[in-house]
């Protein structure tokens, strides 16, 4: 294993959507156990700065791998299916008409009662398109599947942020 490792091989864990959270933090503390920079105070200054590189590295895959999001897109990254966001925002007609309809629902909503149904409703949308995101990478294998269903979860996460910020805002 070297820095150049992916995620899945610096942790030891299976190249798969599904990942085991609790033991993926466990694993998360031993390697920075190991590679914490404290640990290293009188060593080699190069031993220092790969102690140093090492823990970056480590932080970086954790972050990565135990975002459900961030994790499938970086399957499909991978896998040679780069979400590629900034570019392509083609999505299919009943997800766009249903974005529509939540941004409209959000400018109507009237109060606390509104937003929290509108922002459990945003949830389990969530939970389903994490379902669908597992069998797309793990049983279908179908990663270009898989970047486009990466890039409505983003729309979706983004209007959960927006729909908590409102939420926010009447608690003020």
């Amino acid at each position: 294993m070297n820095l150049l490792s992916n995620d899945f091989e610096i942790f030891g864990v299976p190249v798969q959507f599904a990942l085991d959270r609790a033991a993926l933090d466990e694993r998360w503390k031993d390697l920075q156990r190991e590679a914490h920079p404290d640990r290293f105070t009188t060593a080699s200054a190069l031993a220092q700065r790969q102690a140093m590189q090492w823990s970056v590295r480590i932080n970086e895959a954790y972050q990565r791998l135990k975002d459900p999001l961030k994790r499938a897109a970086y399957l499909c990254e991978l896998n040679g299916a780069p979400i590629q966001a900034e570019n392509n925002t083609a999505m299919p007609s009943a997800f766009l008409m249903q974005q529509m309809q939540w941004r409209e629902d959000l400018e109507e909503a009237s109060g606390a009662a509104d937003l929290e149904h509108m922002a459990e409703d945003v949830a389990q949308t969530r939970r389903n398109m994490l379902l669908s995101l597992q069998r797309t990478a793990d049983e279908d294998h179908n990663f270009l599947e898989l970047a486009r269903q990466v890039r409505a979860l983003m729309f979706v996460e983004r209007f959960a942020r927006d729909v908590e910020s409102r939420l926010d805002q009447l608690g003020q």
